[in-house]
């Protein structure tokens, strides 16, 4: 990606290095969440019912901060791929009258506190429609090396992935969803597995206009993202664990679903074409 010479977000919260500790009582809570989310990029907002009022209270303390150049490097990329989204939602929100309001993109080491929640590493990134903000763990990136998709734009990826949530939050679809499974008026999975493949056009939708317009994308990028797509897919994480393939337990989508969203987003770049709950094979 040609990412070096773009615009930074101002819209960064670094909280790298600050130790955050919940007392004894929630980890049981935690973990559940965790277990649930940990398909990458889920919206905490349906765990909120199942956090409140568990385990003690949340201890936040700020010691040294030891930081590599590396790790520095990654936290300026992230800005960078704030910043384009940033313009591009800017511009599609404009194009339809409406007003694109910009989310806080918070750096966290280990465990955050949230108003969705304590959450750890495990949870993997996620977007929290309380207070609008997309968290993330720069650990994270390791993690998508070891799933078999490296590289910088797999990673702009999830963030594109994130914000599709924000998109998602602002156009009341979240609300609608959460509201839907909270009442069982639908199976709380396969809404969710529509939440999320929604969330991968939009990343798509993002790439395709910072590619036209910016020139951001170089040759190899586009396979970065489907095999990152692939790499998380729920089958594909169920197979890694040892696990069998349930379909039925799915709450991001298959491998081939969440490749087939984002690459309509990306060919396409239009909202329009990821309506995910008028049809979804």
């Amino acid at each position: 990606m040609r990412w070096r010479g773009g615009r930074r977000s101002s819209n960064i919260d670094d909280r790298r290095g600050r130790t955050v500790k919940r007392a004894a009582g929630g980890g049981g809570i935690v973990l559940i969440g965790a277990l649930i989310l940990m398909l990458l990029g889920g919206d905490p907002s349906m765990l909120l019912d199942m956090l409140e009022g568990g385990g003690g209270p949340v201890i936040e303390q700020t010691g040294p901060v030891r930081r590599s150049a590396a790790e520095d490097e990654q936290a300026d990329f992230v800005s960078v791929v704030l910043a384009d989204t940033e313009d591009t939602w800017h511009a599609l929100f404009d194009r339809h009258g409406a007003r694109y309001r910009e989310p806080t993109l918070t750096l966290f080491t280990d465990q955050v506190q949230s108003p969705c929640g304590f959450n750890t590493a495990a949870t993997g990134p996620f977007y929290c429609p309380g207070d609008q903000n997309v968290y993330l763990d720069l650990g994270f990136f390791r993690q998508l090396d070891t799933l078999g998709a490296p590289g910088d734009f797999a990673r702009a990826y999830v963030i594109g992935h994130e914000i599709g949530h924000h998109v998602q939050n602002l156009t009341g679809v979240l609300s609608s969803v959460h509201e839907q499974q909270v009442s069982g008026r639908g199976d709380a999975n396969a809404l969710q597995v529509r939440v999320e493949l929604q969330a991968d056009c939009y990343a798509g939708v993002w790439a395709h206009h910072a590619d036209r317009q910016r020139e951001l994308l170089e040759e190899g990028d586009v396979e970065e993202g489907l095999q990152a797509a692939a790499a998380i897919g729920d089958d594909a994480l169920q197979q890694r664990a040892g696990r069998a393939v349930r379909p039925e337990s799915f709450t991001h989508g298959s491998s081939a679903q969440r490749v087939e969203w984002f690459r309509r987003g990306l060919s396409q770049g239009e909202v329009a074409a990821c309506d995910t709950f008028a049809s979804v094979r």
